[in-house]
């Protein structure tokens, strides 16, 4: 098995800086381009070298704009897979424009993804009293809390540095007859965690409505009704609908996404939140995390706690 994977992301050239932004903010900072624009400059510099250039060079390289970058063949390089995926998803929805927008993937089918990568995805022991068990595993809990998960092609194994940051804050912030809301639910890991260390009830949106389907089976895997817990799937910074359903009054309110939605959510988190209520967001790159801290207070939120894992911020504001 090879030990890395190569993705590849074709879009055009408008939609160039878009996409190298979307991977730098899931922390993805190595990666090489393939421009027709790079193409033709070294072309006009270079001319003197040649007195003519192969048409099926040129035809290869015409409208081309592809972004390349690696990834390791284990449980945490397809979770990025993953994510990627999902915020691709959305800058798709977003920016037709920029199509094709069309991840592929060396060696691996998109179809293979789940089943690959089950491999590494064992019981994970979370804070004092979670343990995260993947639906097809069998474990003693030891007396914690049991959160079976099939998490799909959703981001939210409990793998990741900054989803385990935010099992770990919600572990010691729920408390019975909360209510919660998460937003960017992915596998919906968090919120459904929340119903089962206490909290009597839960919302959850992601802007993938594939995420909802998910987070739905999940939570039945673990005995979670459509009483108790509510998925919608739409994009909570322009979806004025979409805010009107999920209404407020939240006790705690996750936000495992990326720094820029971070950013743009906090001065709405108020909307949101109870008085009182709690703000918890991860999903930082430790390079950005002065500039969140400072985005998140000039919000007017406090920051009462951070985290940090694997080079990631996590955040309990109020």
């Amino acid at each position: 098995m090879a030990a890395w994977l190569a993705l590849h992301i074709d879009t055009v050239p408008p939609g160039l800086e878009s996409v190298e932004l979307m991977l730098s903010n899931l922390g993805i900072d190595s990666f090489m381009v393939e421009d027709e624009g790079e193409f033709r400059d070294f072309l006009e510099q270079n001319q003197q070298y040649w007195d003519y250039v192969d048409e099926s060079l040129d035809k290869a390289m015409t409208g081309k704009c592809r972004v390349t970058f690696y990834v390791e063949n284990n449980g945490q390089g397809l979770n990025t897979m993953a994510a990627v995926r999902i915020a691709l998803a959305a800058l798709k929805r977003d920016h037709p424009e920029y199509a094709p927008l069309i991840m592929t993937v060396d060696g691996l089918e998109e179809a293979d993804w789940a089943n690959n990568w089950r491999a590494y995805y064992k019981p994970m022991e979370i804070g004092e009293r979670l343990l995260v068990l993947p639906d097809w595993e069998q474990a003693d809990p030891k007396g914690r809390v049991v959160l079976r998960l099939d998490p799909g092609l959703a981001f939210g194994t409990g793998s990741h540095a900054t989803t385990r940051m935010c099992l770990t804050a919600l572990e010691k912030a729920v408390a019975p007859g909360m209510k919660v809301l998460d937003l960017g639910c992915g596998s919906g890991i968090l919120s459904i965690a929340a119903l089962l260390l206490g909290a009597d009830s839960a919302a959850a949106c992601d802007i993938d409505d594939k995420a909802a389907d998910i987070a739905y089976q999940n939570a039945a895997l673990n005995g979670v009704g459509r009483d108790r817990y509510t998925v919608l799937a739409g994009d909570v910074l322009t979806d004025e609908k979409l805010l009107e359903k999920l209404g407020g009054g939240y006790d705690i309110v996750l936000a495992n996404i990326v720094s820029d939605v971070i950013l743009a959510l906090a001065p709405v988190a108020g909307r949101f939140l109870k008085p009182g209520g709690l703000f918890i967001c991860s999903g930082i790159i430790d390079t950005r995390a002065d500039e969140l801290r400072a985005g998140l207070q000039a919000a007017g939120l406090t920051i009462l706690e951070e985290r940090s894992s694997e080079g990631w911020y996590s955040f309990t504001c109020q």
